[in-house]
């Protein structure tokens, strides 16, 4: 019982060491999936559908679970969340609101899936129009919030401290731009899950293994390619 109320109360009052915690060990658990789905790819032509449906699914759930923990520490920390130093500058390159942009999903599955008929590339198509309309929405959302943190309000006039009474406003207005950060996070997040969730729905199964190999692979080659830079950097320094 101690040990629990130690673990609550340190991942209370120091949000970004127990992210990165949660962080490592999925990553963990991500590579096994790898492992997992790579082997499967070599025979799944012969694999019972409901064999790879339900490798799917718990794949599909492990995402999820990375998604509801940012969720957690987005209302703990937005701005954290936004400059997330458990990623490297490489991975943060290919991010769109603290993420990877919903795009890239299409991308891969043009690639991995195989063959596909002419109505799942309709769906796709359809899927990808509906897509970039919300993503267009949401960079000008986000452009505006970012927009108002020059607001007059935040600015010291004239070099001086700001009195009690602005004080007051700079907080109210700094609470009004990270409520505003975290609707905006969260749908893009949104975004991000659902494309993925209405894409697998248009694959049959042995596509649907493919194209989560494919795309676990390449997050994770991206990883390993930003620690290998990092590592260089440190040693030149």
């Amino acid at each position: 019982m101690a040990g629990g109320s130690s673990s609550s109360s340190s991942s209370s009052s120091n949000p970004r060491a127990s992210f990165e915690t949660f962080f490592e060990g999925w990553l963990v658990r991500q590579e096994h999936f790898l492992e997992e789905l790579q082997s499967v790819v070599e025979t799944c032509e012969e694999s019972r559908h409901e064999d790879l449906e339900e490798l799917s699914d718990r794949v599909l759930s492990h995402y999820k679970q990375y998604y509801e923990e940012k969720s957690r520490m987005c209302s703990r920390n937005v701005f954290l969340v936004f400059n997330p130093t458990w990623f490297t500058p490489f991975e943060r390159t290919f991010f769109w609101i603290a993420g990877f942009k919903p795009d890239l999903a299409l991308r891969v599955v043009s690639v991995a899936a195989g063959d596909l008929t002419p109505e799942q590339n309709q769906s796709i198509e359809k899927l990808k129009k509906e897509m970039r309309v919300v993503e267009k929405e949401l960079s000008a959302e986000l452009a505006r919030v970012q927009e108002s943190v020059a607001a007059p309000e935040l600015m010291v006039v004239g070099g001086r401290a700001p009195v009690d009474g602005e004080i007051g406003n700079i907080d109210g207005v700094l609470e009004e731009i990270r409520a505003d950060m975290v609707a905006v996070l969260s749908n893009a997040d949104v975004l991000r899950t659902r494309t993925a969730e209405r894409l697998v729905g248009i694959l049959n199964p042995v596509q649907k293994v493919k194209f989560l190999a494919a795309a676990t692979q390449l997050q994770l080659r991206v990883r390993t390619v930003g620690l290998q830079r990092e590592t260089r950097n440190r040693a030149r320094n």
